[in-house]
């Protein structure tokens, strides 16, 4: 078992990972930027380390920085959270040139499924149902138009090295082509500095359904039930819920076995997500990968009871999986409380908090790492916090989430609590008749 972690991240995931590492006695390394010094994760670590500052690609980026504090607090593991350098190849690799384990997948498994063309073809392979398209990246225009026309309008644009809904574009109809293409492929090459574009029929009315799964290093993979993330704003997930109440226990095999599929088909390490695009009528379609720890792992971990760092940190340390699958046996939902203003365009809102105070009770969970007198930067993501409730239904959740929203106050910055108590009490919602365009025509009320 690990003797020192150092935690290659920030916030919440960051002071998240602190508290199982403390409980399991492993000691932990705080890395920060100049922008971070007063957050929590800084805080509670055993150890602290400034990487520089403000910008990412000057600290959180900086591969050379974060290796730097391996070497000088002699850290045996790197955890690296999500997003910055969680899926980072690279990283991954410079990790066990310094002989410290990367507590991950190796760097052929984020390869694999990191581009979304090689993923793709990994999936027909291992008989994952994967969406109608072109099969690879597509050369040029007149390719690009003859593909859209032979899989039928809509489709839809994406990046090969996309993720959050970068470089995609819906396509409705022939005329639109040209346009949608030369604009996805200057945001993907500005946002992932590759301009690569592939073809997808656009699946219209669909669920975001994802399978959280785990693999060891002597092969055995096993999935941990599903989460609904179909309430997103601009391809941006917003709430997750687990189990989702779209799914059918027989909705949950046949996925639960493709995702068990796609991750013994890259001998799979670690915890990972297997995302799906489900239709109206429970048809499922591989969508991408993520080989990391999700935001939104706390529904699962609340739904079947288990520490999934804990359970992540155990596979890197080399110790075996049962290779059980899980059913849900609660209701849980997460809302993600960002800095935003909901009623102005979710309009980034950083600034000083100036009054704090989360919710408390029975299977009411925060995550988060600020607190009154806390100033939230505006260089980095603009999530502060995790709200996640849990209960034996889905209608005792959603009014155990309306009180604890109730109790949630945030003072001095604007923030996305009123658009979740909004959402709660929709009716559409409240049945579990939503998908991933339910926020276009969501309309929220100021004065409510």
């Amino acid at each position: 078992m690990f003797k020192k972690i150092l935690i290659a991240n920030r916030g919440e995931i960051a002071l998240r990972i602190i508290r199982t590492c403390k409980e399991m006695g492993i000691r932990t390394v705080a890395v920060y930027s100049t922008a971070d010094r007063e957050s929590l994760h800084v805080r509670f670590a055993d150890e602290a380390v400034c990487i520089g500052p403000a910008p990412s690609r000057e600290s959180y980026l900086s591969i050379p920085k974060i290796m730097a504090a391996v070497e000088i607090t002699n850290a045996d593991g790197v955890h690296p959270g999500y997003g910055f350098l969680a899926e980072n190849a690279v990283f991954a690799e410079v990790c066990a040139e310094y002989g410290t384990k990367f507590i991950g997948p190796t760097p052929e498994m984020i390869r694999k499924m990191g581009d979304k063309i090689t993923a793709k073809e990994t999936m027909i392979k291992a008989k994952v149902p994967v969406v109608p398209g072109s099969g690879g990246l597509i050369e040029d225009l007149d390719q690009g138009q003859k593909t859209a026309k032979k899989i039928g309008y809509p489709v839809i644009l994406k990046a090969t090295a996309g993720g959050g809904g970068k470089g995609m574009r819906v396509v409705r109809e022939e005329a639109e082509f040209e346009e949608q293409w030369i604009l996805a492929r200057k945001e993907a090459a500005a946002s992932f500095g590759n301009d690569g574009i592939y073809v997808e029929k656009f699946i219209e009315e669909p669920r975001h359904i994802e399978i959280q799964i785990i693999g060891d290093q002597h092969g055995r993979v096993a999935h941990l039930s599903e989460r609904d993330c179909s309430i997103q704003r601009r391809h941006q997930k917003l709430v997750e819920e687990a189990p989702s109440p779209f799914m059918t226990k027989s909705l949950r095999k046949k996925m639960g076995e493709a995702a068990i599929r796609a991750g013994k088909a890259i001998r799979y390490e670690g915890v990972g997500t297997v995302e799906f695009l489900v239709d109206k009528h429970r048809n499922f379609y591989f969508m991408e990968m993520n080989t990391r720890i999700q935001v939104e792992h706390p529904v699962t971990e609340e739904v079947i009871d288990h520490d999934l760092i804990k359970e992540q940190i155990k596979v890197a340390a080399g110790e075996r999986i049962s290779g059980s699958n899980y059913e849900p046996i609660f209701h849980a939902i997460e809302c993600r409380i960002n800095a935003e203003d909901p009623f102005n365009g979710f309009m980034p809102s950083p600034g000083m908090i100036t009054s704090f105070h989360s919710p408390k009770g029975h299977w009411v969970r925060v995550d988060t790492h600020v607190y009154a007198g806390y100033t939230v930067p505006p260089h980095y993501d603009s999530m502060i916090a995790k709200l996640i409730c849990k209960a034996q239904s889905r209608e005792e959740c959603i009014a155990k989430m309306e009180r604890a929203l109730d109790e949630f106050i945030v003072e001095g910055i604007k923030t996305t609590v009123p658009f979740h108590k909004q959402l709660m009490r929709d009716p559409a919602f409240r049945k579990g008749d939503y998908n991933t365009g339910f926020l276009q025509s969501f309309k929220l009320n100021k004065n409510a």
